[in-house]
């Protein structure tokens, strides 16, 4: 027998039903087809297993394949139904069928205020829209941001509040291969959002408040109210928060972005991890009823628990499928049954899919199975690679072989979603896991003991000191020289191409397949292939790409696998600002700072770059005099240009306006007005995201 057998298919049976459902769910969410279609496709399933094992029971054996089909196409259809039914946009009663810009909105604030940089911001669900003809009772959420005003401060869960403004469509910056807001929250069913200044809201009478969800959010407070008390410090703090409940509005950026450069973001993303510790601490605490009498009690209470902390971490679909996963353990042990790791996952994937199928495209859902799944595969072959006779020894391996293989297929994802990889994760992992994890036992000792604030005192400070202490190593770990490999793009296609290299060889490596290996190599030159292609593209692109970035001056001049940078001096020296905003569409085209700056000359307000011209009309710009026309390609308009659309026109011969992100928007209407007059096409980069113009 092979030491490592990957009887995948045996074991876990509900494996073969939840990826059609997947399916079903991936080619709804896309093709977004009528609920017709599907319940006509069940309907023939239902039929024919029916008839099948009515009539041909005796060839059950021969036919199998059919009924196997059958059960396939069935869970498919299924997928497809719970996602059309789940889709905020098919709720009986959703707002969107009564809104509209002069109506009277009533909204129940769904969580506390959380706050940003400039503003508060909250999930509000639609209660009513009326106006003076009648009322609706509807359904649906919004995104509400208000002012920052002493006032707002009070509002909390379950305020009703009246408002009559205008609902905008989410904004997104539109710029290539930016982080899509507008998608993300449309995943989480929201679509629409406004601003609120005070004044421009009424509080209404009564609070629309469940007592569950209140206790959550007051323990929530409770919770975060002790360790800000008790620790030190608004980093320490912050860290501690995130670490015990997810909750991050206290938590560093800097230090997030510092995690997530070395590769441990995952032990501040509420996770199995730490769903693993409280599901230890909670079958520690109830070992006494092990006695025959209670043995029932300590699985329920163990779940209760479990399910507790879920939804006290926020209820993200990390955290829930790992309650999820550990409760089907529980249940599983308690029914006496041996069950399969993969049948576990699979079956907690398939509920949580069933509550929200939007979480397929959850980055924490994927990296979440993924990781388990790696784990599951490899970790025993990586630890069975080196064999350590002193105990402590063999505990630092088996971490690193935990750790190592959950990369195997962790890896290929996050560089396609984060397009970075931290070269000293293995160091940093080994450091700050068990760290953490000291770190998040202490914190629950804390809060056991804030009753007792003479002994809540001194651990408070040896928790700060544990997380200062994690803090400056992982800062050092990131400061070290080639710390961070980033600027990496994978498109879906060499994604795909890189697990099936991985797979054949991996399923070579375990079961000694030939085909496997053959698979796995064929994969890999499939990939090197497609890399290739991408990079003989890219050396070939001519763009010009005028960001959507907020008061901001943005143009980049892209030649081949090199880029020109045109921007005001504010921005340039604002690597953060650069990084969100203009980095990620760089790494979508592969290219770097340019060597040569002759690809682009420049003549004052004029760019001539790949034989077209470019004018860029700002404060500076003067109307050039003579009396002949001159022809621009294309004119940029940027800042607060003194002249009129009818001045510029007059001088230049044109036909394309584009106004970058520090126009104002009231100066974009004014000249749209007078464009349009002049037979002027009008693009602004603040409402139609980034112009992007292919000079090839």
């Amino acid at each position: 027998m092979r030491p490592y057998p990957l009887h995948v298919w045996q074991e876990a049976p509900f494996l073969r039903l939840v990826i059609p459902f997947i399916g079903g769910i991936t080619v709804e969410w896309y093709s977004q087809l009528l609920p017709a279609v599907w319940w006509i496709l069940l309907l023939v399933c239902v039929v024919g297993l029916w008839g099948f094992n009515r009539r041909f029971s005796f060839r059950q054996f021969r036919l199998g394949w059919l009924n196997g089909i059958l059960i396939q196409v069935l869970f498919f259809s299924l997928g497809a139904l719970v996602c059309w039914s789940r889709d905020a946009a098919h709720q009986p009663n959703r707002f969107t069928k009564y809104y509209h810009p002069a109506a009277y909105i009533t909204v129940t604030l769904e969580e506390p205020l959380s706050e940003k940089e400039n503003s508060f911001k909250a999930i509000a669900s639609v209660e009513e829209v009326s106006d003076s003809t009648a009322a609706y009772s509807t359904t649906g959420t919004v995104l509400l941001y208000f002012k920052k005003e002493a006032s707002v401060k009070y509002l909390g869960y379950g305020d009703r509040l009246l408002f009559n403004k205008p609902l905008q469509l989410i904004s997104n910056t539109g710029n290539p291969g930016a982080f899509d807001y507008r998608q993300y929250e449309a995943l989480q069913g929201v679509y629409r959002q406004v601003y609120l200044r005070q004044g421009e809201f009424v509080v209404l009478a009564g609070k629309n408040r469940n007592w569950f969800t209140q206790w959550i959010y007051a323990t929530r407070q409770k919770v975060t109210g002790i360790l800000s008390r008790y620790i030190p410090g608004e980093k320490e703090a912050g860290l501690a928060e995130a670490l015990l409940i997810g909750y991050k509005d206290d938590l560093d950026k800097g230090l997030l972005q510092s995690y997530s450069n070395t590769g441990v973001v995952h032990i501040i993303a509420i996770s199995g991890l730490h769903v693993g510790l409280i599901y230890w601490l909670l079958m520690l605490l109830t070992k006494p009823l092990q006695i025959k009498r209670l043995r029932w009690l300590r699985p329920w209470l163990t779940i209760t628990g479990l399910w507790l902390f879920a939804l006290l971490a926020g209820g993200g679909p990390s955290v829930l499928r790992s309650a999820l996963m550990f409760s089907c353990i529980i249940i599983g042990q308690q029914l006496s049954s041996g069950t399969s790791i993969y049948n576990t996952l699979s079956i907690s994937a398939f509920i949580l899919l069933c509550i929200d199928p939007s979480w397929c495209w959850d980055v924490g859902f994927q990296l979440s199975y993924i990781a388990v799944l790696s784990i599951v595969i490899f970790m025993k072959p990586i630890y069975h690679l080196l064999s350590f006779q002193n105990k402590g020894l063999d505990f630092i391996w088996k971490l690193n072989a935990v750790t190592l293989a959950a990369q195997v297929l962790t890896v290929p994802l996050s560089i396609y979603h984060f397009h970075q990889f931290p070269n000293y994760f293995l160091v940093t992992n080994l450091v700050a896991v068990p760290l953490s994890t000291a770190i998040v036992l202490g914190e629950i000792v804390l809060c056991a003991l804030a009753v007792v604030p003479f002994l809540a005192a001194p651990v408070g400070l040896v928790l700060q000191w544990g997380i200062r202490l994690m803090n400056d190593f992982i800062s050092h770990m990131e400061n070290m020289p080639g710390a961070l490999w980033n600027g990496l793009e994978l498109n879906v296609l060499q994604l795909l191409l890189m697990y099936s290299f991985i797979a054949g060889i991996a399923y070579w490596l375990l079961e000694k397949n030939r085909t496997a290996l053959l698979a796995g190599l064929c994969g890999l030159a499939g990939f090197a292939a497609a890399r290739t292609y991408s990079f003989e593209q890219a050396g070939r692109q001519q763009l010009l790409v005028v960001y959507n970035l907020p008061r901001h001056q943005a143009i980049d001049f892209i030649s081949g696998r090199a880029y020109l940078f045109k921007g005001d001096s504010e921005l340039a020296g604002d690597a953060a600002l650069q990084r969100f905003y203009i980095t990620p569409c760089r790494m979508v085209h592969r290219v770097c700072p340019a060597e040569d700056a002759s690809m682009l000359k420049i003549y004052g307000n004029w760019f001539v770059f790949n034989n077209k011209r470019i004018l860029l009309v700002d404060e500076g710009f003067r109307v050039p005099g003579g009396v002949e026309r001159i022809s621009a390609d294309l004119v940029i308009v940027s800042g607060r240009p003194s002249l009129s659309p009818a001045a510029l026109v007059k001088r230049v011969d044109c036909r394309q306006l584009v106004f970058d992100g520090s126009v104002s928007a009231r100066m974009v209407n004014k000249w749209k007005e007078e464009g349009q007059k002049l037979g002027l096409a009008c693009f602004y980069v603040v409402d139609n995201g980034a112009f992007v113009m292919n000079l090839r």
